[in-house]
């Protein structure tokens, strides 16, 4: 393709007060440590200054029209130049600047690397009560046996893959259930899962998060109980 060898993902959905102290986080990991990397957004339709704050920074933005968390990152991944993707939200809840597990295990050959936010550290006020200590455990236990992985936390939005494992996997999620989705189709293939704790931060938009607990939780338990492993 090219001698791009990561791409860093940010989906993006009006996050004008978080977007540039993301990317800036992201060059300085990649310019102190000379990584061949692109930082790509992948714009759901901000109504913001999002896309061109993102530009004036210096990242690529590429538009994905269809809605939902999944669809931004199915249309970036597919846009991506490098041959592994770290992908993580742009609202300044995860940390791109120690992005080097990430590196080194993608290196190393694993297709996905996931983080575990239980192991990395949460803020005071990162994560809500009832998603720290029932949703995101009860969620991840449950994917956990059927999908036969150990993957800790279904639901951290920072984490790393091989871009043509995954186009491969047939991804089809629009919605917050891509994040289970992937975990699935890689541990189905057999592709061998690792781990690396990475903190949580407070999200910095001081506004409504896009997640919405009860009907997102929803998604992810019924693509649990009821996708094909076969």
């Amino acid at each position: 393709m090219n001698d791009c060898e990561f791409t860093i993902l940010m989906p993006c959905l009006n996050e004008e007060k978080t977007v540039a102290f993301c990317i800036e986080e992201a060059k300085r990991f990649i310019s102190e440590n000379g990584i061949s990397s692109e930082i790509l957004i992948a714009d759901n339709g901000s109504t913001d200054s999002s896309p061109k704050i993102a530009a004036e920074h210096g990242a690529r933005v590429v538009t994905v029209p269809e809605k939902g968390y999944g669809n931004a990152l199915l249309g970036g991944i597919r846009a991506a130049k490098g041959k592994y993707i770290i992908m993580g939200d742009c609202d300044k809840s995860y940390d791109f600047y120690h992005l080097n597990g990430f590196v080194e295990k993608l290196r190393e050959g694993f297709p996905l690397v996931m983080g575990n936010r239980f192991a990395g550290g949460i803020e005071e006020g990162a994560m809500p009560f009832s998603h720290k200590y029932f949703g995101v455990p009860l969620l991840s236990f449950l994917g956990r046996i059927r999908f036969k992985t150990d993957v800790y936390d279904f639901h951290c939005g920072i984490r790393g893959f091989d871009r043509e494992a995954a186009l491969a996997l047939g991804l089809s999620c629009g919605g917050m259930e891509f994040a289970t989705e992937i975990i699935a189709k890689f541990a189905l293939s057999g592709a061998k899962i690792t781990q690396i704790p990475v903190p949580l931060r407070k999200d910095g938009r001081n506004g409504k998060s896009h997640l919405r607990s009860i009907p997102d939780g929803l998604r992810h338990l019924k693509f649990i109980l009821f996708f094909p492993k076969n």
